[in-house]
């Protein structure tokens, strides 16, 4: 049996190097998942009648993401279209220009919100990502910090509430509800993402003055304001908040439908012309790698579970030490992002939730920590997606590695709290109660 799904992975791993050398991420998984769909046929797991089926069946895992990813994505493409993205980082500049400490943190929340609402931090570089770095610049923060801070803060957004994509990948696989992540991930991303852009932002290195920043700022679109910025937000978290309030009056809407509501009433109110098709076309085609990224897992997970590829790392997953297994999670699951994207959650959460939860630990508020620890990843080779992004937001021309070198005492603080979140979830499983 073992000498059958070692053969099995083997082949996963080498379809997989094979077409990295040439292809992208998405080609890479796929070609693991059908290479070793075909091997276990030889094994009859799966068999070769079957196989067809678990390779389409398996591209339907994760559908519900790819709604919310896409649906969330659009709305805030409208809310950048309609001029809202510059209106308030310009009134950030000018209204707390000197007051330093404020206008770092309601950069952050800028560049948390798109990724927090998409589960993607490379859509939080691509919506927000360029004119926060602006920003960052007037403030006298140099470019190589200012795309460190990027990078850190939008790989949080990702992980932030209410659309932690490695999250919902792991609660689908092990049969928990995706329920309680609000305050058990919006508490230490807030407190994470103040340390790190005020660790990188806090000093003044620059010489440009309030007026020379404000000059060179986009103009704001004629006839947006605060109220047409905000209303759509206010409405989108209002039908969540409602579905929690009022559980027995309030129908279930659903994340999609959420934002396609907040999308439509961002459309109306936006003071310029939109020409909703084109955008929307626009938005899929920027998304296409990302979900086809999230299909091609599940694809991955059915066939790994099918020739139990899964199982065995599972099994493995729970021989190792407990302390050294601790450990390990600040390079795993950061290496394996680097490697799968979102596949580390399938072929790695996965299974350690399961062995964390059957040990006594809080399997919620476990997932919650293991997903601090996963965006890092995003800024390792081969795919650094978020990475890349933030170097081309950011318009920064040096060496790859010297900026992530400005990055290793938050990468280093991110680590040590979502370890810790890990190995205290039973204690701190009142963040959960709270989130219900």
């Amino acid at each position: 049996m073992y000498f059958q799904i070692v053969v099995i992975m083997l082949s996963m791993i080498i379809a997989y190097v094979i077409i990295k050398l040439k292809y992208p991420v998405e080609w890479s998984l796929l070609a693991a998942a059908v290479a070793g769909g075909i091997v276990g046929t030889f094994f009859s797991t799966p068999p070769i009648s079957e196989l067809f089926r678990h390779l389409i069946e398996g591209t339907f895992t994760y559908m519900d993401i790819v709604l919310v990813f896409t649906t969330a994505t659009i709305f805030m493409a409208i809310v950048k279209e309609s001029g809202g993205v510059d209106y308030v980082i310009r009134a950030t500049i000018k209204y707390f220009y000197n007051r330093r400490i404020i206008a770092l943190l309601i950069l952050m929340i800028i560049i948390l919100i798109p990724g927090a609402l998409t589960g993607a931090g490379s859509v939080s570089c691509l919506v927000v990502g360029a004119p926060v770095a602006l920003a960052l610049i007037y403030l006298g923060i140099p470019r190589v910090k200012v795309t460190a801070i990027i990078f850190i803060l939008a790989g949080l957004s990702a992980a932030a509430p209410p659309v932690n994509i490695w999250a919902m990948i792991t609660c689908a696989g092990t049969a928990i509800p995706y329920v309680g992540f609000e305050l058990t991930l919006a508490i230490p991303i807030l407190i994470l993402g103040t340390f790190t852009i005020l660790f990188l932002g806090y000093k003044k290195e620059g010489d440009m003055t309030f007026e020379q920043a404000l000059k060179e700022m986009p103009e704001p679109v004629k006839g947006i304001n605060i109220w047409k910025v905000s209303i759509p937000f206010i409405v989108f978290f209002g039908l969540v908040v409602a579905q929690r309030v009022w559980p027995f009056s309030m129908p279930i809407l659903g994340l999609p439908l959420g934002f396609t509501i907040s999308a439509i009433i961002a459309f109306i109110l936006s003071p310029k012309k939109i020409n909703i098709l084109q955008l929307s076309s626009d938005t899929v085609k920027l998304l296409l790698p990302l979900l086809a990224t999230v299909i091609i897992v599940g694809t991955l997970q059915q066939i790994m579970t099918v020739t139990g590829v899964r199982g065995m790392l599972s099994y493995t997953v729970i021989t190792i030490p407990i302390t050294l297994l601790f450990i390990s999670l600040a390079f795993v699951l950061p290496i394996s992002e680097g490697v799968l994207t979102y596949g580390a959650a399938a072929l790695f959460g996965i299974p350690l939730t399961w062995y964390f939860d059957s040990i006594g630990l809080h399997a919620t508020v476990v997932i919650a920590g293991m997903s601090l620890l996963y965006p890092l990843g995003d800024g390792l080779p081969p795919t650094a997606l978020i990475g890349r992004l933030s170097i081309i937001v950011s318009d920064y021309k040096g060496k790859y590695w010297t900026f992530l070198k400005q990055t290793w005492v938050p990468w280093v603080v991110i680590t040590v709290v979502g370890i810790l979140m890990v190995v205290y979830s039973a204690q701190l499983s009142f963040l959960v109660e709270w989130s219900k």
